[in-house]
This record gives C-alpha cells, structure tokens and sequence, in this order.
C-alpha cells in the first residue's frame, strides 16, 4: 500500500513538472496549446504583463492623405505648366485655344488637390505658395496675395513668393507694396529682382499705352521710380565684382 502511495505522489509531481516547463517556453510566461491562456488556447488581452499596442492606422490616415493630395495637385500643375508653354509657342489659333481650355482645366484640378492638402495640414508651405501662383496665373490676384501672405508667414524668407506676391500686387496697384518687395529683392535676389523689374517695365508701358486709363499722379511717379531703379540696376551690373 505505501509503494502504491509513492507510485502515485511521483506520477503527480512529474505532471506539474511537466506543465511549469510548458509555462516557461512562451513570453510572459503563459502556457501555450489548448489548455494554456483561457478557452480555445487565446491569450487575453493584455495577459502575461505584455501592454496592449496602441492602433496605428488612424494617426496615419492624415499624413497618407497629404501625401496623395500633393501627389495628385504637382501631377495636375506639371501638366498646367506644359500646356502653357504649347499654347505660348503655337501659331494654330484652335490648338491655342483647346490648350487654353485644358489649362484651365489642369489648374481647378491641382488647385482642388493643394486645398484638399491643406485641409488635413494647414502649415504646408509648399501648398500655400503653389495656391498662390495657380491663382496669380487665373487672374485672382486679391486670392494670389492672401496665399503668398500664409506662405510668407510660414517661411519669411522664400524669394519667389515675394516675387510672385509683387506681381498680384502690381496688378491691383498697390504700387508702395511692389516697390518694398522689389528692394528686398535687389539686396538678396538679383534674378528675382530682374524679373519683377521687367513686370513692373510692362505694367508701365500698358498704361501708358492705354488711352481709356486716367494718368494718376501715382502712376506717373510710379514710372519714373521704375525708370531709375532699372538704370541703377543696370550700373550696379556693370561694376566688377
């Protein structure tokens, strides 16, 4: 009777050895198969002292939906700009008009795409500022100038913006803006400044030009700023450097 007792004291003791052993091979120290961990062999959520990972998917649903807009908006104003240049360089009236018409088209759908961007981000620089060069080259300048204004705020010292802003400016005649901004240009920016020089040289010519336009007093000293400015330009080019 006791070798019995033994017997089974020792077959008892080799199955608990057998389930620690069992219990030690998985991480937290929970036991595997179809008795380990709760019914079916499932671990509970957070069982064995393994925290619970936060989801990820919903904080990446906005940078992802960033990244498709500005993919969609820089595919949409590529093509804006190459239908420009064909329309520039053809002589055929309907293909300038059918480019004309694709344009137009071209740049609604990438200024719908940098809007839908910045609705998910509102500090994009680089969809502020391509907001306002679409709208400086439909025609909306008060539009263009409100968009160069959130992109100079964002990134004060972007050349072209201050460029593209002077030209919506000079549009709407808001003549001591452009000439701030022409200066600033001057002193950081040659190429730039050349540049808004010769759109501030054609404003001036159309208005001289156009007999339907009062010549304001402002205009005229506008002009004559313009004129000198263009030949200090001229003379700063010349010195050697």
């Amino acid at each position: 009777m006791k070798n019995i007792l033994l017997l089974v004291a020792a077959v008892a003791l080799c199955g608990l050895q057998v389930r620690i052993a069992d219990a030690q091979g998985m991480p937290g120290g929970m036991g595997g198969g179809m008795g380990g961990g709760g019914r079916g062999g499932q671990m509970p959520p957070g069982a064995g002292g393994m925290p619970d990972e936060p989801p990820t998917q919903t904080e990446d649903k906005p940078d992802v939906a960033v990244k498709k807009a500005l993919k969609a908006a820089n595919k949409a104003l590529d093509k804006a700009k190459a239908l420009e240049a064909d329309a520039a360089a053809t002589k055929d009236p309907d293909k300038k008009a059918k480019d004309m018409d694709r344009l137009s088209d071209q740049y609604n759908t990438a200024l719908d795409a940098f809007t839908e961007a910045l609705s998910h981000k509102s500090d994009l620089v680089e969809a502020w500022d391509q907001v306002g060069y679409i709208h400086l080259r439909q025609g909306a300048f008060r539009e263009a100038i409100d968009d160069y204004n959130h992109t100079l705020a964002l990134k004060p010292e972007l050349m072209e913006a201050i460029e593209h802003r002077a030209e919506a400016y000079l549009a709407v005649d808001h003549l001591d803006e452009v000439k701030i901004a022409y200066m600033d240009l001057y002193n950081h920016s040659p190429d730039l400044a050349a540049q808004l020089m010769a759109a501030m040289q054609k404003w001036v010519a159309a208005r001289q030009a156009d007999s339907s336009t009062p010549h304001s007093a402002d205009a005229e000293a506008f002009a004559k700023w313009v004129s000198d400015r263009d030949g200090i330009a001229k003379q700063t080019a010349s010195l050697p450097h």
